[in-house]
């Protein structure tokens, strides 16, 4: 697969703009662990294996364990190795991720103010796009695993 444009060279302000959103993302409330957890789900339904090799190990180099990582794509079917508040935060990347299918349902949103505040619900909503934006980059241009 050949490699495409570097969006960092060939749009400097735009992507200046994406390391923006990253500088606020390091500010928020919730935990580095949820934001690893988000950036790794939703490079895996969006099959960007260039976020995936960086946040996996990003994930680990803040404590996460291999076990919890092989498990995170079948998070629902692993339910003990997740917190309530890693297991919603989860199902809202998947629904925010897949937003065509229904968007962010009310139920998930509910059980979403019951652990989280609304600036914490604010910020995962903001570190999905975030992470969903940054996918669709590296897949639509080629980046590469250890690039």
């Amino acid at each position: 697969m050949e490699k495409r444009i570097n969006i960092s060279k060939t749009d400097a302000p735009a992507y200046k703009a994406m390391l923006g959103l990253e500088g606020y993302l390091a500010q928020t409330e919730i935990s580095k662990t949820i934001k690893e957890l988000i950036k790794i789900r939703a490079s895996q339904i969006n099959n960007c294996a260039y976020c995936l090799a960086m946040h996996t190990k990003d994930a680990m180099k803040y404590g996460e364990t291999t076990e919890r990582i092989f498990l995170i794509s079948a998070w629902h079917e692993a339910e003990k190795f997740f917190t309530e508040e890693e297991q919603i935060a989860l199902k809202m990347t998947e629904e925010i991720t897949l937003i065509s299918h229904n968007g962010l349902s009310e139920d998930t949103y509910q059980k979403a103010r019951s652990v989280f505040s609304e600036k914490q619900i604010a910020e995962i909503i903001m570190a999905i796009i975030t992470i969903n934006a940054w996918n669709r980059i590296a897949v639509s241009t080629r980046l590469q695993v250890g690039e």
